[in-house]
C-alpha cells in the first residue's frame, strides 16, 4: 500500500473516467435477447481506447489461477456474484441481474468500478437487492474519512445490507489500488466493527465494493471455471464498486462519471 499525491490521484481519476464511460456504454447497449456478454466486452474495449486507456484485467494473472485472464471485463449474471467470463454464447435475457466490472489504466495508473443492472424490469427482489447494494456502497464511501478505520466502512455497508434482509458476501473484499490492480495492505471487507482495523489517512486509495446475496451469501466455484464466483445457494447476487481516495477534505470518488453527484 502506498499513499498517493494529488497528482497521482488525478492520474487515477483519468483512468476512472475511461472506466465510467465504458460502463455507461455497456449498460446502454443491452437489449434483451439480442446482446451477448462478448458484445459488451467489445464495447468496453472500444470505449476504453477512445478515452486513451488500456484494459488492466486482460493478461492479469492473480495467484489463485494457473492461467492469466483473457478479457477486459468481468460480466456476472444472477447467482454469479463476481468474475463471470464474457462469452459469445451467453445471451442476456429479460430479468437477468448483470454485474459489469472492469479495471482500466492510463500510464500505469489503475481505476476499478462495477455497476449492476437489471435487464428489463426484473423481479421485486432483484430490484431491491440491486438498489440496496448500491446504497450500501455509498454508505461505505461516506465512511472513508481520514481518522476513521476500515471497520467503519465495513460496518456501514453491513448494517444497511442486513437491515434490508440481505447478506454481504464475507469471503470477498475490496482492495487497495494504484500502480497495481491489487495493492496489499488495504482489504476492504463488507462487514466490521466501528473503530477497528487500519486507520485511514489522506493518500490511501482503495475500492469500496459491496458484494451481496439475496440468500445466505456463501460462495463457491464450479469445476473447470477458476474465475466465476457463484452464490452457493443459487440466490441472486449484486456488486457495486468505486475506486476511492481518502483526502483531508473527505472521500474522493475516482471512478464517478464527471458531472454526476455522489450517491
Amino acid at each position: 500500500m502506498t499513499l498517493k499525491s494529488k497528482d497521482e490521484m488525478d492520474a487515477m481519476a483519468a483512468a476512472g473516467q475511461a472506466v465510467a464511460h465504458s460502463l455507461a456504454a455497456m449498460k446502454a447497449a443491452i437489449v434483451p435477447g439480442q446482446t451477448t456478454t462478448q458484445d459488451l466486452e467489445e464495447i468496453a474495449l472500444e470505449t476504453l481506447a477512445k478515452h486513451g486507456a488500456r484494459p488492466s484485467l486482460k493478461g492479469y494473472h492473480p495467484s489463485f489461477s494457473h492461467v492469466a485472464y483473457q478479457h477486459a471485463t468481468c460480466i456476472s449474471i444472477n447467482d454469479e456474484v463476481i468474475h463471470g467470463v464474457p462469452s459469445s454464447t451467453r445471451m442476456l435475457r429479460e430479468g437477468d441481474v448483470v454485474g459489469l466490472d472492469m479495471v482500466g489504466n492510463i500510464d500505469g495508473w489503475h481505476a476499478d468500478s462495477t455497476i449492476t443492472v437489471i435487464v428489463g424490469s426484473g423481479s421485486k427482489v432483484a430490484q431491491r437487492l440491486v438498489s440496496v447494494t448500491r446504497e450500501a456502497m455509498w454508505h461505505g464511501i461516506r465512511a472513508a474519512l481520514a481518522g476513521n478505520t476500515l471497520g467503519d466502512i465495513g460496518y456501514a455497508v453491513q448494517r444497511l445490507v442486513e437491515k434490508n434482509g440481505f447478506n454481504v458476501v464475507r469471503d470477498l473484499s475490496g482492495h487497495g489500488i494504484g500502480r497495481s490492480v491489487h495493492e496489499e495492505g488495504l482489504d476492504v471487507v463488507n462487514f466490521g466493527i466501528r473503530g477497528r482495523g487500519v486507520r485511514l489517512v489522506p493518500g490511501m486509495t482503495f475500492c469500496v465494493e459491496p458484494m451481496t446475496a439475496a440468500g445466505k451469501g456463501a460462495t463457491m466455484h464450479k469445476p473447470g471455471d477458476p474465475w466465476t464466483v457463484f452464490i452457493k445457494d443459487g440466490s441472486l447476487g449484486a456488486h457495486w464498486e468505486h475506486t476511492v481516495a481518502v483526502t483531508d477534505k473527505g472521500p474522493r470518488v475516482l471512478t464517478l462519471l464527471e458531472g454526476q453527484p455522489m450517491g
